[in-house]
């Protein structure tokens, strides 16, 4: 979470007893649905420059098959396109339509604006609340004038990328649940839109996910989509042909030496037919081979001889899915590299592959890696030394300004990374990441002191531990591994906890990493703390080292968190303010209404008592906390029930 504030405009706000009343000013009201919406996801926006584009002379046929369903005059009959196809969190779908139908529509614009005004907090409600206040009426404010409008193309480019943003999701078997949901919550959002009859069209570009398949097909869908498999629209193989010769041509242009063939002109007829043929049709797989090749470190013609003529098939991939030859040539692009750097390679990828949800949007994999390396153990550089031959599957140097970092050209790689059917010995293990990972922030968080002045790796380590803990430990297809538990607890336990929160509560400069709170569950005094496995309960109540550590940390939290609410001076109280800070008292808010018994305890507990006294002493910064928090924790009936606690000096 970023340190900023939604309200710049606001004064004088009641939440119950409270007073808070939210106001945007008329100016305002765009720039702040501009603020809360996807702006990368918008076809010409700056942050996706230079745009994908088509290589000139293909996919024309494509293009030809979509125009001729959607009409701009008139509605199409079914009025959602899906394509079958090769930015990501749901949280801004209504809220970027919204803001794009604004500013492309004028006679729209004043109703959306109004509905932003009358209610921000519009912004933080379900997203079938946005829909109907942001979207339908506004347009229905608009009466008879809606029939007579042009019709409008919305375009949802890679549904099946996707995601959940919440972070309990990045354990893998949740998160494969949570991002069908997601898809699937896309999917009704977008029928629910069309159901209201409004001059929209859908046109939804995603690969064949099943689940997403299904519910494209279901009955309530059936009458409203056209189902369209884009490959077998046109000539792909033509279109493939006309990338290869125009790249191959380019890349023979930085041949400094002549070809080995004498006469013959390096690719040739043949070699390019060759290759031509090995793609059967597929952009990707030849987008893929041309990368490899196109290295100023090697020669690209022995680099394509190597793939056209020495592969080695796998009779584990020939049949195993569509897309084996292009895992057959990741596997080629993987072997190319020299083989005593493969243990170093997998290893840099197992740690890209886990942390690509938990570093800033335009981190870069250079960036990225000057965080990793030191909690791996890895002499600084040594991690981008190792993926120097891997241009033609990873974007060595640049990212995605928005939606987390995009290191991996097609997801189909990590795909193929975490599938030991396809990868073999180039299989990545992610629980032995998460361990690494973990044993390299305890090892940061050990060095922490109050004087410390903490670097990159170190705030990324005391902001990551916990769920690299959480994570270590969630895999229900392993036995526990007691040992390595005990030996990484024992290290824990050397931290100065409370040097460690105090930092995290009050890091201010969040380096590039985007996550800035531990599991809510940290902050439990008991079995159901993060650091004790769920799969291994019985560790807690057998063994006493487990109940020091989870008890110094709830304790080092708690003193941490008055001591900070709890400062005399005005400046310091800055702190209290801060975003990270408001979000960790916030978690620790809601724990707590998890393991709190009865009034006995919320009379007893001292963080609430702090907030008690700060109410009492300093009313306004108060006021801002408590709105930040409510905000934070829209409609949440546990962080309602502290806060009334708090103001009203009752347990309700």
């Amino acid at each position: 979470m970023s340190n900023v504030s939604y309200f710049g405009n606001a004064n004088n706000v009641v939440a119950r007893k409270l007073t808070f009343n939210t106001y945007v000013s008329d100016g305002d009201a765009l720039q702040f649905l501009y603020n809360h919406s996807a702006t990368g996801a918008i076809h010409d926006s700056d942050e996706r420059f230079p745009p994908p584009v088509c290589h000139p002379g293909t996919r024309q046929a494509v293009v030809g098959r979509i125009a001729a369903w959607y009409g701009y005059l008139t509605l199409p009959k079914k009025r959602i396109m899906n394509g079958v196809k090769e930015r990501n969190s749901p949280s801004c779908f209504i809220i970027t339509i919204a803001y794009q139908l604004a500013t492309s529509i004028p006679e729209l614009k004043p109703h959306i604006e109004n509905a932003v005004k009358q209610n921000p907090m519009i912004l933080k409600k379900a997203l079938e609340a946005q829909l109907v206040k942001l979207i339908v009426e506004p347009f229905k404010a608009l009466g008879q004038y809606v029939e007579e409008m042009p019709n409008r193309l919305i375009i949802v480019d890679g549904l099946d990328e996707c995601i959940n943003s919440n972070r309990e999701s990045r354990v893998a078997k949740k998160y494969a649940e949570d991002q069908e949901k997601v898809q699937v919550r896309v999917l009704d959002l977008i029928y629910a839109l069309q159901s209201y009859r409004l001059p929209l069209s859908f046109l939804i570009l995603s690969r064949p996910e099943p689940w997403i398949k299904q519910h494209i097909e279901s009955n309530p869908f059936k009458d409203f989509v056209e189902i369209v498999d884009l490959y077998e629209v046109g000539d792909h193989m033509k279109d493939v042909e006309t990338y290869i010769r125009a790249e191959l041509s380019r890349i023979a242009a930085t041949i400094d030496h002549p070809s080995n063939d004498g006469d013959v002109e390096w690719p040739g007829e043949s070699l390019v037919q060759k290759f031509i043929v090995k793609t059967d049709g597929h952009m990707l797989y030849a987008s893929t081979v041309l990368g490899h090749i196109d290295d100023p470190y090697d020669d690209p013609r022995t680099r394509l001889d190597n793939i056209l003529n020495h592969s080695k098939p796998s009779s584990d991939l020939a049949h195993s899915t569509p897309f084996s030859s292009l895992y057959q040539l990741y596997r080629q692009v993987l072997q190319s590299c020299p083989e005593s750097s493969h243990p170093l390679i997998i290893e840099v990828l197992e740690d890209l592959v886990v942390t690509r949800y938990l570093l800033r949007d335009d981190t870069n994999i250079p960036r990225a890696l000057a965080i990793l390396d030191p909690l791996s153990g890895r002499a600084a550089g040594s991690g981008v030394r190792a993926l120097r031959g891997l241009h033609a599957v990873l974007r060595l140097h640049t990212t995605s300004p928005s939606g987390p970092p995009e290191w991996f050209i097609h997801s189909s790689f990590i795909t193929f990374l975490q599938t030991p059917q396809l990868s073999l010995e180039f299989t990545i293990d992610e629980t032995k990441a998460y361990r690494r990972l973990l044993w390299g922030c305890l090892n940061a968080m050990s060095n922490v002191t109050l004087q410390t002045v903490c670097e990159d790796h170190h705030r990324f380590a005391l902001n990551e531990w916990a769920w690299f803990w959480r994570l270590s430990w969630a895999s229900e297809n392993k036995p526990f591994a007691e040992g390595k538990y005990f030996s990484m607890l024992r290290k824990l336990l050397e931290s100065d906890f409370e040097a460690c929160f105090f930092k995290a509560f009050t890091s201010h400069e969040r380096g590039q990493f985007r996550s800035s709170h531990a599991p809510e569950s940290l902050y439990n005094p008991g079995p159901n703390n993060c650091i004790v496995p769920t799969s291994a309960r019985y560790v807690y109540d057998s063994d006493s080292l487990v109940r020091q550590a989870v008890s110094r940390l709830h304790t080092s939290a708690e003193d941490v968190l008055v001591f900070l609410i709890s400062q005399p001076s005005p400046t310091d109280r800055a702190y209290v303010l801060d975003a990270i800070f408001v979000v960790n008292l916030s978690c620790y808010l809601t724990e707590f209404t998890r393991w709190a018994e009865g009034v006995k305890d919320w009379e007893s507990n001292k963080v609430l008592q702090a907030l008690k006294k700060f109410r009492r002493e300093k009313q306004k910064p108060f006021n801002l906390l408590a709105n930040s928090i409510k905000r934070l924790w829209l409609e949440h009936p546990a962080v309602d029930k502290v806060v009334d606690y708090i103001c009203q000096d009752a347990v309700c």
